[in-house]
């Protein structure tokens, strides 16, 4: 019996130490805020990104219809841009260019329209609802004029939300491109009220 007591005794300063371990907070590392001084860097690195290309695949899915293409988006100055989008046989089904103060859309057939904006003339022409002007930033992974947003463990856009006349689009970061620095979206999904827009971005070209 004195034995065991002597062993039982030496054993509780050891149980002691355990479940002092247990209690021990785990660090959860770096918070991952958009305060954070990792994201401003990586925040300011996009913004400099004043001429860029990328392609990839373009779907737009809603209650009222379903397209697939192919995009390239060319980027010349925060205020110039163009999109072209095209069938698996390479043809243009859209393309539209624009400059500050004009936009000009040429359709399938090769008739061009002009107007000053871009997001109400392709709602109107081919009933897609997509927020160009907010794209632009987004596609970069940029917020644009959204501060709700969160970031992933290495200080990217992971999620955002953006609400303007009472449309709310949430736009989900899924995967990222670490090819190019600094590293871009590869794949985003915009969704809105059902509609959605997914955009897999097969290559990056910076100037």
């Amino acid at each position: 019996m004195p034995m065991r007591k002597r062993h039982f005794y030496r054993l509780l300063p050891l149980a002691s130490l355990l479940l002092a371990a247990c209690t021990i907070p785990v660090s959860k590392g770096p918070a991952t805020s958009p305060t954070s001084p990792q994201w401003r860097q990586h925040e300011q690195q996009l913004q400099q990104l004043g001429q860029f290309e990328t392609r990839g695949a373009f779907a737009y899915l809603s209650d009222k219809q379903k397209v697939y293409a192919r995009f390239f988006w060319q980027q010349t100055s925060p205020e110039r841009y163009r999109l072209l989008l095209t069938n698996p046989l390479g043809s243009t089904e859209l393309e539209l260019v624009v400059q500050p103060g004009v936009t000009q859309l040429t359709d399938n057939q090769g008739k061009r329209y002009v107007s000053d904006d871009p997001q109400e003339m392709i709602q109107k022409l081919t009933g897609m609802s997509i927020p160009l002007e907010s794209l632009r930033q987004w596609i970069l992974g940029l917020p644009g004029d959204t501060s709700d947003f969160t970031l992933d463990d290495k200080y990217r856009l992971k999620k955002l939300t953006y609400q303007q006349n009472g449309v709310t689009w949430v736009v989900d970061y899924q995967e990222y491109n670490t090819q190019v620095t600094p590293s871009l979206p590869s794949r985003l999904e915009l969704n809105q009220d059902g509609q959605r827009i997914k955009l897999k971005m097969d290559s990056w070209t910076i100037k």
